[in-house]
């Protein structure tokens, strides 16, 4: 057997280098780089593999420097959603902390199903020099490290202890990565040795390898039970979640639509796959969705889920389908998501899945009477969105006029980013996607912090496209470092920060029930209150933006929004538009709810208040048997 004498990390490093996907006849690479910050547990051992590679040219994986281990995971993640997870990034990080922050970006991951390979270092394998620096010493046995944190968020978990477990845990791991069903973070945990340990490797390890990412057909008995169902309906409505977008279903979708008049509601996932603008397109669904979408949801005797995992905002907790004979078709490459509620399971490819339910309904379509109330309620539901565009709120904006402005300005390639606050809510009801790239909200983690990070990973993904972050006040603090990594790689990147000096979402929910807001202001504490209720803090964040590199542009009224909007999209560099919004809306209205639980006995009259008006939403909550 021809073997080569590497280290281990020179070894991955190879390896990866020569990993690629291929889906409908198109191949990519798979791994098309490496993000890291080094410290002593790999500096020595991938960072000296992967400079070696660079300058000896004997594998192509550049590295690319972060500023901080949650967001190159943040930036991974959104570059693999992006490219419909058929490309993902590897993470190095050193021992301890450096590996540790990568915890909530891989619980992100492997929540939104999205793939990304980490690569934490871990302590010696030999133990020689026990306790090292930053090692957890735990009484119950001397194999267990910090890392073992991440086995609960991984989709893979393996530590590499000798250098030759890494040939079949590499292998396992690139499968893992390019499944679309079992996909999220893959952990490779590396001790710091035995990254620097040489071995004799079988050059056939490191041959070019081409990961085949199918579309499973469906089986033809569950493609006619789903349609005869959908045959009998009434009032049908299709749910399409990010799965309709991975698959690249939108022709298919739009199709499908206008056959059979079958109203979209869509997920955060999947807003896009069908255009704001078409005539069965009702918007978002669920705790935070449109008027339409809701209003349909309700009456719906057949729901279609195509692509949907079904989370808790997506059906508001369970009472936005309240016909109490509700039936569900699920279309979904995971069983996990196709059987949920009781549903009629239709596994498979999302594309080939929704071409076949339309080649058994050829001769069906909805009553003319659904088509008319669809276009009804779509029309209210526009009436809805330019009212909270044009509120003409003051002195300062409302969020929504904010956005108004913003679905303006921006073509329909832009990609908008966001992920958590009030900003998701809005966005859910106001946001015009006619491009099922062009709306990017990470909401199945909902991670303060993502969305800058997210902003670079978007924008090497596809530099043609406009990116602009919209991020508020909140997770901008959580994180904003990696407005660094945009200006150190040339990135042009547009963040609208939207400051409010609070915690606009949380403390709207709190005042619904009934905490009154408690600790969601950015305020001094009052001497005699001894809360957090004092006067404004003077934190100047666009200061901040300036001083990590970016351009910044102030902008205190809607029409100066506009304007310095234009100015970010002709600038060349990354630019900040930062701009103040009433911290208390108004918002849109809602037509949903959530299910937070309410303190059942209180000495406080809004929470008593809360409470009854939280035990009666209750009782329209239910199971789908």
């Amino acid at each position: 057997m021809n073997t080569v004498r590497l280290t281990t990390a020179q070894a991955l490093v190879r390896f990866l280098a020569h990993q690629y996907s291929e889906r409908d006849g198109q191949e990519q690479r798979l791994l098309p780089g490496v993000w890291g910050i080094f410290g002593h547990g790999n500096v020595a051992g991938i960072g000296q593999a992967l400079l070696q590679a660079a300058v000896t040219k004997e594998a192509d994986l550049p590295y690319y420097l972060a500023r901080n281990e949650q967001g190159m995971v943040h930036a991974s993640v959104a570059y693999a959603k992006m490219r419909d997870r058929l490309a993902a990034f590897a993470c190095t990080a050193s021992t301890g902390p450096g590996s540790t922050n990568m915890i909530t970006g891989a619980a992100l991951a492997t929540t939104n199903r999205l793939p990304v390979l980490l690569l934490p270092s871990d302590m010696f394998a030999t133990r020689a020099a026990d306790p090292v620096l930053q090692q957890l010493e735990d009484t119950r046995g001397g194999d267990v490290t910090v890392n073992d944190a991440f086995r609960a968020v991984s989709k893979y978990f393996d530590r590499i202890s000798r250098p030759e477990q890494l040939i079949p845990a590499a292998l396992a791991a690139m499968r893992v990565l390019t499944d679309p069903v079992e996909t999220g973070a893959v952990t490779l945990a590396l001790p710091q040795d035995v990254q620097a340990e040489a071995y004799d490797w079988p050059i056939e390890f490191f041959r070019r390898r081409v990961w085949h990412v199918g579309r499973p057909v469906p089986e033809p008995a569950a493609v006619e039970r789903a349609a005869q169902l959908l045959r009998q309906a009434r009032k049908p409505l299709i749910v399409a979640g990010g799965g309709a977008v991975y698959s690249g279903a939108e022709t298919a979708l739009r199709a499908f639509a206008e056959a059979t008049g079958i109203p979209v509601a869509d997920t955060h996932a999947g807003k896009g796959a069908v255009p704001w603008d078409h005539p069965y397109a009702v918007g978002g669904i669920g705790s935070t969705g449109s008027y339409a979408a809701n209003e349909l949801a309700r009456e719906a005797d057949v729901v279609l889920g195509i692509g949907t995992r079904y989370s808790d905002f997506t059906t508001a907790s369970h009472t936005v389908f309240a016909n109490p004979d509700v039936t569900f078709v699920n279309l979904n490459v995971a069983r996990l998501d196709a059987v949920k509620h009781s549903a009629e399971p239709l596994v498979a490819d999302a594309r080939l899945g929704i071409q076949a339910l339309a080649g058994a309904l050829t001769d069906w379509e909805v009553p003319a009477e659904y088509r008319t109330l669809t276009r009804r309620l779509i029309a209210r539901t526009r009436e809805i969105e330019e009212e909270c565009f044009h509120v003409g709120h003051g002195p300062l904006p409302a969020q929504t006029q904010i956005l108004g402005a913003l679905n303006d300005v921006l073509d329909d390639r832009a990609v908008v980013i966001n992920a958590a606050g009030s900003l998701p809510g809005d966005l859910q009801q106001l946001w015009r996607a006619r491009d099922p790239k062009a709306y990017h909200v990470e909401y199945a983690y909902s991670c303060m912090g993502y969305e800058i990070a997210a902003g670079v990973g978007v924008k090497m993904a596809d530099p043609t496209r406009e990116v602009v972050v919209l991020v508020g006040d909140g997770s901008y603090l959580m994180m904003a470092q990696e407005i660094v990594t945009m200006i150190s790689e040339g990135l042009k990147v547009i963040v609208v920060l939207v400051q409010n000096h609070g915690f606009a979402s949380i403390g709207a929910l709190s005042e619904s029930l009934g905490s009154q807001r408690f600790g969601t202001k950015y305020r001094y504490r009052d001497s005699d209150s001894g809360l957090l209720d004092g006067e404004v803090l003077p934190v100047d964040l666009a200061a901040n933006a300036s001083s990590l590199g970016a351009d910044v542009l102030h902008a205190t009224s809607v029409d100066a929004f506009r304007s310095a909007m234009e100015k970010a999209k002709a600038a060349t560099r990354t630019t900040v538009v930062h701009v103040e919004t009433d911290l208390y809306g108004p918002n849109p209205p809602g037509h949903g709810w959530w299910d937070v639980p309410v303190s059942q006995i209180s000495a406080l009259d809004t929470t008593r208040a809360a409470y009854d008006a939280y035990a009666a939403h209750k009782q329209t909550q239910r199971h789908y048997l």
